[in-house]
């Protein structure tokens, strides 16, 4: 089974158009065969947080914070590597600052 910080290869699907591509994502969690997953872009003009050849990635990318999204388990393709233990820590309170309006 797959865990928080497992970087993959799945089927996704845009937020504008119905088009469904296989890309990259990092597992946030997973639950029942539900997946909670943050988009992983090639493109280094958008924000979030580096992901470098060295960590693993195919090319020097960005893990988007702003496109989180949850899918089946049977649309992952495969793992394609895991996130080290100082980029899950920094993902992880990336995402509770993002998520600290919420307790205002």
């Amino acid at each position: 089974m797959y865990k928080a910080g497992d970087v993959i290869l799945a089927q996704i699907q845009f937020t504008d158009t119905f088009e469904i591509k296989k890309r990259p994502s990092v597992i946030l969690y997973e639950e029942f065969g539900n997946i909670v997953v943050a988009g992983i872009t090639s493109n280094l003009r958008m924000e979030g947080i580096s992901l470098s050849k060295d960590e693993g990635a195919i090319k020097e990318s960005i893990i988007k914070l702003n496109y989180i999204f949850t899918i089946s388990n049977k649309m992952v393709s495969k793992k394609l590597f895991s996130l080290g233990k100082e980029k899950k820590k920094l993902l992880y309170e990336e995402l509770t600052k993002r998520l600290g309006d919420l307790n205002s």
